[in-house]
């Protein structure tokens, strides 16, 4: 080999067939007679490898579409839910009505694990969702700069809230009226995956809202 030939590379290959894509115009019989390395057909050629790579597209856009297909019907029910939920809610008269309701719409309407809620005021009726445990610190923790936790927490905080060991996921919802804070509310689920950093927000938005008027308006706390 002379010293002044040139030494074909990858590179130069490649910049090659993009800067003159009418080679294979010129020269048909390269897109069936290149072959190709394929693990799984061994061979083929530029035109079966093309095709492979768009049914292999075409396939990833259907599930991509199924899947956002099945989060949208998946927030239609949850919306269908929520909004059952809130008129259920509105139409409590006391503060017991109004946590048993909250409770038992938490565990068998949107099927999760518990419902726990800490105050940070004393109230005067007791019952047991409220958290008798001090959770100043899991508050300070887990929502001094957010409204929402979403994972898992240390075992001690678990013992805490929920009086026991949960072996999934919760979320921590931070509760404040009229700019004042009343505590957060912790729902737990059995699913370790269910309660995840990267969830949407804006159903829980709207009935945090909601759950800090009604505590609002229906507790009363012992002292201020």
């Amino acid at each position: 080999m002379q010293s002044d030939e040139l030494m074909l590379s990858d590179e130069i290959v490649v910049s090659y067939l993009e800067d003159n894509p009418e080679i294979f115009s010129r020269h048909p019989e390269l897109l069936t007679s290149i072959r190709i390395s394929d693990r799984q057909r061994g061979t083929v050629s530029l035109v079966e490898r093309q095709q492979q790579q768009l049914r292999q597209k075409v396939q990833s856009l259907e599930e991509e579409i199924t899947h956002l297909m099945s989060i949208a019907n998946n927030n239609e029910h949850l919306f269908s839910l929520y909004s059952d939920l809130y008129l259920r809610l509105l139409d409590c008269t006391s503060a017991t009505e109004l946590l048993d309701c909250l409770f038992k719409a938490t565990t068998e309407l949107l099927s999760l694990s518990d419902l726990k809620l800490w105050l940070c005021n004393d109230v005067t009726i007791a019952h047991h969702s409220i958290v008798g445990n001090d959770c100043g610190g899991v508050m300070q923790n887990r929502l001094s700069k957010d409204d929402y936790y979403f994972g898992r927490l240390q075992q001690s905080e678990q013992e805490l809230v929920f009086s026991q060991v949960t072996a999934g996921s919760v979320v921590l919802v931070k509760l404040a009226h009229n700019s004042k804070t009343l505590g957060f509310m912790a729902i737990s689920s059995e699913d370790a995956e269910h309660f995840d950093p990267r969830m949407d927000t804006l159903l829980l938005s709207q009935f945090r809202k909601l759950i800090a008027k009604l505590l609002d308006q229906h507790l009363e706390f012992t002292h201020g």
